[in-house]
């Protein structure tokens, strides 16, 4: 399985580019479908970049295409997806910071007065320093945008090019292609940490454990676990039936 860093796994944009005349040279959109940019001449800067980083990295080339589809996170999250950040995080700590230390103040006058805390107070405490904590997290993918290249854009899968649907290669694959990928353009593009774990192997898989103990203690939100190969699920029909 491939393990990726989690603060860019939030799966909220698309980018595509086709062979459609006269359209531009491609569109980014949201996971809804809902097209990310509102101006013409930023989008158009903005996939002008990314072609000129898959031209660099040689992947026209290598898939002998003139157009790639990628499933990509693009951030900061406040650029588009402001309500997020606001109502869903910042809420969040923004309760837990102004309540907690009232209550670690109200158990430690009460532990003062001889009243048996049974850990209570410590507990809260650590409530306090991980509500903190949560706050640093979420705060890293929101930043003041004044131009395209205030944005940063972490591709996870190359899904498509002419003739091909990349679900066959593995997340090894993948990952190591958009490495090269984001290596043309490191000002713009953002290649995500990630870590292979053989779950046959108990060292391995206690690596991966430090891996991700590593990565939480430096701020990183969390992480995405994958198979290897991409699983499909659901109804199947062989070939041979009609």
């Amino acid at each position: 399985m491939v393990i990726d860093d989690m603060r860019n796994h939030t799966r909220a944009a698309r980018l595509v580019y086709s062979g459609v005349i006269d359209e531009g040279i491609g569109t980014c959109y949201t996971r809804t479908g809902r097209r990310f940019f509102n101006d013409d001449a930023d989008e158009a800067e903005f996939l002008q970049r990314i072609g000129a980083a898959i031209e660099t990295a040689g992947l026209w080339q290598e898939f002998v295409t003139d157009w790639l589809c990628l499933d990509c996170e693009l951030m900061p999250w406040s650029a588009k997806a402001q309500e997020l950040p606001r109502t869903q995080y910042a809420a969040v700590g923004a309760a837990a910071r102004a309540a907690v230390p009232d209550v670690v103040d109200a158990l430690a006058l009460t532990a003062e007065r001889g009243c048996g805390m049974n850990g209570l107070l410590e507990r809260y405490r650590a409530k306090g320093e991980c509500s903190s904590k949560f706050v640093d997290a979420y705060r890293q993918y929101c930043w003041p945008v004044a131009s395209v290249s205030d944005l940063k854009l972490a591709p996870f899968h190359i899904l498509a090019s002419e003739g091909a649907v990349h679900a066959d290669k593995n997340h090894a694959w993948h990952m190591e292609t958009r490495a090269r990928l984001c290596a043309a353009d490191e000002e713009l593009l953002l290649a995500t940490v990630n870590k292979l774990v053989d779950l046959g192997d108990s060292q391995s898989e206690q690596d991966g454990c430090q891996w991700w103990s590593e990565l939480t203690g430096r701020g990183g939100e969390g992480m995405v676990i994958k198979p290897l190969t991409f699983t499909a699920r659901g109804r199947t029909v062989s070939l041979s039936q009609r």
